[in-house]
C-alpha cells in the first residue's frame, strides 16, 4: 500500500511541473530552432555567428573563462563546439517536452544553465537577464530531476505499458518514477541550500547583489590598454573591450598620443578611423576589432593589438600617455613606458 502511495505521489508531482517541464524544455530547444531553422547562426564570419556571441562570455566569466579563452583562440575548435552544443540543446530541450528519459535530461539541463550561469551571468543591459535565467535554470533541472514527468509523458506512457525497462533500477534513476533515495527529505534539503548558496555568491559576485553597492557590467564599454611599445615608425598596443553592452561595440571615434604635459602630438579623428586598415588590427579571437561606417568597432570580448604611424612625430621621446575617446564621451588613458 505505501509503494503505491508514494507512486502516486511521484506521478502527481511529474504532473503538476509539466508546464515547468513545455517552457524550459523549449527555453533549450528554441536554441537550436533559432540557430538552424529561422537562420543560420553557426558560419563563422557571419553575422549573427554564434561563436561571437560566445565571445562575448569571456571577460567576466566565473570559472571557466580558459575555457572559453581556448576556444575563441581557436576558431576551428570553436566552430565544433557551437554545433554540439547546439545538438545537445535540441536532444536535451526536446526530450525533456516529450517527457522521456526526464531525470537524465534534467542533469542536461542543470548541466546547460550552470554554464550559462557561469559564463554569462554578469551580461544583462536593463536587468540581471543572464544570472536569472542561468539560476532558474539550474533550479528547474534539479526539480525536475525529483519529480520526473508524470502523465502527459512518454516515460509514463512506456511504465503503463509494463515494458520491461521501466521497471529495472536505472529507469527510475534516469526516467521518472519512483526516485530510488532512502532520505529524500535531506537529499532535498542538502540539493535546495547548495543551488540556494550558488544563487547568492554568484549575485553578489557578477552585480554585488547581496551586499554593498550594486553594479552593472553591461552598461557602459570599458576598455583596457596595455602592452604599449614605439620605435621609430609606429606605436603599438593591445586594446581589450571587457565591459559594456553585448549587443553593440565600443565606437572608438578618437585617439590622441599626448606629451607630458597633455599636449597632442597626434590625433586620429573619427572619420580616419572608420576607414583604419585592418592591416594595422592583429585581432586575438573570433570578436574582431574593425573600421564601422562611423568609427572604429569594438565588440565586447574582443582584444586586438593596434598599430599607429608616428612618422609624423617629430621629437618620438616626448611620447608619454596614449587615449582612446569614444562615441560615449567616455575616455581611457595610459601612460606610454
Amino acid at each position: 500500500m505505501k509503494h503505491t502511495t508514494n507512486s502516486q505521489s511521484y506521478d502527481l508531482a511529474g504532473l503538476y511541473t509539466l508546464s515547468l517541464r513545455m517552457v524550459i524544455g523549449w527555453t533549450y530547444f528554441s536554441a537550436f530552432w533559432r540557430r538552424l531553422i529561422l537562420e543560420n547562426k553557426l558560419i563563422p564570419d557571419e553575422k549573427g555567428y554564434i561563436g561571437e556571441k560566445f565571445n562575448h562570455f569571456l571577460p567576466n566569466a566565473l570559472g571557466i573563462k580558459p575555457i572559453i579563452e581556448y576556444l575563441v583562440t581557436h576558431p576551428d575548435a570553436l566552430q565544433r563546439s557551437m554545433m554540439i552544443f547546439t545538438i545537445i540543446e535540441a536532444i536535451v530541450g526536446l526530450f525533456i517536452i516529450l517527457g522521456l528519459f526526464t531525470r537524465l535530461m534534467s542533469i542536461g539541463i542543470f548541466s546547460l544553465a550552470l554554464g550559462i550561469l557561469l559564463g554569462s551571468g554578469w551580461l544583462g543591459t536593463t536587468c540581471v537577464d543572464e544570472w536569472q535565467i542561468g539560476v532558474l535554470g539550474v533550479a528547474g533541472g534539479f526539480v525536475l530531476f525529483l519529480t520526473g514527468s508524470g502523465s502527459y509523458s512518454l516515460d509514463d506512457y512506456f511504465i503503463k505499458k509494463n515494458k520491461p525497462f521501466t521497471q529495472t533500477n536505472w529507469f527510475q534513476w534516469l526516467g521518472s518514477g519512483m526516485l530510488p533515495i532512502s532520505r529524500p527529505k535531506v537529499f532535498v534539503l542538502i540539493g535546495s541550500l547548495l543551488i540556494f548558496g550558488l544563487t547568492l555568491y554568484t549575485n553578489q559576485y557578477f552585480h554585488g547583489g547581496v551586499w554593498g553597492t550594486l553594479h552593472n557590467k553591461s552598461v557602459k564599454p570599458k576598455l583596457e590598454i596595455s602592452n604599449i611599445s614605439h620605435n621609430n615608425s609606429g606605436l603599438t598596443f593591445e586594446v581589450y573591450r571587457t565591459e559594456g553592452a553585448d549587443v553593440y561595440g565600443s565606437f572608438l571615434i578618437g585617439i590622441h598620443i599626448l606629451d607630458k604635459n597633455g599636449n597632442i602630438l597626434k590625433e586620429i579623428n573619427q572619420k580616419e578611423l572608420s576607414k583604419f586598415s585592418k592591416d594595422h588590427i592583429k585581432n586575438h579571437y573570433v570578436a574582431k576589432v574593425k573600421p564601422g561606417k562611423h568609427s572604429l568597432v569594438i565588440p565586447l570580448g574582443a582584444k586586438a593589438d593596434v598599430t599607429i604611424g608616428i612618422d609624423d612625430i617629430l621629437q618620438k621621446d616626448e611620447i608619454h600617455t596614449l587615449k582612446l575617446i569614444d562615441i560615449s564621451g567616455i575616455e581611457w588613458m595610459e601612460n606610454v613606458h
